[in-house]
């Protein structure tokens, strides 16, 4: 198959090495990440061992290939410029795939490409960058893809067994705007905190006090999804939550990574839409709001 993948990130590189190996991929991100993969390739080093060839380039004017998948990694703030630039990319039979945090990425996309070319997806592996064209894969995880509309069809079936062939362990989701809520609330927990504190994950459940506010958290931000009526339940999001921390302790939040590389966050989309979407049901919002107004204020200092 041919892939594009936007947003040659942590993720999208780890993703796109593994789909290389029996798929054409093109990365498309940023210098200097984007010069050290078309000089030297790119290495996965950590949980995953790669060293591959394969085509990158700093703008989609420049991808080679008419792709069948378009893969969005890109951050929550940049999927508009990055949807709008692979529009004349866009085929009839082309399928459009977001994997990204947030939980506002896919009315976005919505805006430019058809609803039933759209898939979602969740991932709860772990990269950060090491240096250009190098990614450390610092936790191997699961990845749930889904039809918008949770169908199961032969087209999603294809994709995940794509990506299961390509050593991504893929399942398929009957309710994928579900597992979008979940992991939103997941990171609404962790992310903004690990920002702040800077600090690594596994800090939150050693502190008492930030054990208390994960806690905390969670339950707020599984209220305005109830609210929104998403099915879960605050005990089962606090437990899930604890056991993301748990398996990826030593790990720094994309957030903190963010901040600690002075770039933007996606705050707005996680914690801020969160606080949009309580408001517009009158649920109380309170800690997502100070987490908001606290990610903020790093960037602006």
């Amino acid at each position: 198959m041919k892939i594009v993948i936007v947003g040659a990130g942590a993720i999208g590189s780890l993703f796109g090495a593994l789909l290389a190996k029996n798929n054409t991929v093109v990365l498309v991100g940023r210098a200097p990440h984007i010069t050290a993969i078309q000089h030297n390739g790119l290495n996965i080093n950590g949980k995953t061992h790669l060293h591959v060839k394969l085509s990158a380039v700093e703008s989609a004017k420049n991808i080679p290939i008419s792709p069948n998948l378009i893969l969005l990694t890109v951050k929550s703030y940049d999927t508009e410029t990055a949807i709008k630039q692979t529009l004349p990319l866009i085929r009839d039979e082309t399928l459009v795939v977001s994997l990204q945090n947030g939980l506002d990425n896919i009315e976005k996309i919505e805006h430019f490409v058809d609803k039933d070319r759209i898939f979602a997806g969740v991932t709860t592996h772990g990269a950060i960058f090491s240096n250009p064209g190098v990614i450390r894969h610092t936790g191997k995880g699961k990845t749930i893809l889904g039809e918008l509309d949770g169908t199961k069809s032969k087209r999603l079936e294809n994709i995940v067994r794509l990506f299961n062939e390509a050593g991504i362990e893929t399942q398929v989701s009957d309710d994928v705007v579900k597992e979008i809520w979940a992991k939103a609330i997941i990171n609404s927990s962790i992310n903004p905190l690990t920002a702040f504190f800077n600090c690594k994950n596994g800090y939150l459940l050693e502190n008492p006090l930030l054990h208390k506010i994960v806690e905390a958290i969670s339950e707020e931000s599984t209220n305005i999804a109830q609210a929104e009526g998403i099915k879960l339940t605050a005990p089962d999001m606090i437990q899930r939550t604890k056991e993301v921390i748990g398996d990826t302790a030593s790990n720094y939040s994309s957030m903190l990574q963010s901040v600690q590389q002075r770039k933007k966050t996606e705050i707005d989309s996680i914690n801020g839409k969160l606080v949009t979407i309580g408001k517009q049901h009158r649920i109380d919002t309170s800690l997502n709001k100070i987490l908001v107004e606290l990610v903020t204020s790093l960037a602006d200092g």
